[in-house]
């Protein structure tokens, strides 16, 4: 069996993202936990602070594990003629995208993305099922470096 060929890992401030990310939706949650100790659960005899807390803490602890996990899980390769993209922690998957089969790239960046300088290459592909591949993690400049690579790939293939 052949081995396969490294992949390039995400820029390490991805890791940031996802955690301000899994912050984010932490807070998010612990709010609603409130809501409901306030209204639902304000009869029963559980403690006021119980729902909340343990829905901080565990966020917390997800906070510190999950970001460094869903970085290593994602990687990518730029060949010649193809994109391979190798993603998720329980359902591994791995995407091959001919540079043929690209009708047009994005990039992408949210506010949380734009303050770390970071950018998404989402390439979009003839076809329905998966016709979106996107690529989380890439610094602003080495996505418009990887894009303006593929789009003169596929000029030299059209001319």
């Amino acid at each position: 069996m052949e081995a396969e060929p490294a992949m390039t890992p995400l820029d390490p401030r991805q890791i940031k993202v996802l955690r301000v990310r899994l912050l984010i939706a932490t807070l998010a949650l612990t709010g609603v936990a409130v809501l409901i100790c306030l209204g639902p659960l304000r009869a029963t005899p559980i403690p006021f602070g119980v729902l909340p807390a343990t829905v901080a803490l565990l966020g917390l602890l997800a906070c510190l594990i999950l970001p460094g996990r869903r970085y290593r899980a994602w990687g990518y390769r730029e060949e010649e003629e193809e994109l391979h993209v190798r993603r998720g922690l329980l359902l591994r998957v791995q995407t091959a995208v001919p540079f043929a089969r690209v009708q047009h790239i994005d990039l992408a960046q949210g506010p949380i993305e734009r303050r770390y300088g970071l950018a998404r290459l989402i390439l979009h592909t003839a076809g329905t099922r998966g016709a979106s591949i996107p690529l989380p993690g890439l610094a602003r400049e080495e996505a418009e470096a990887m894009r303006d690579r593929i789009r003169a790939k596929i000029r030299e293939d059209l001319g």
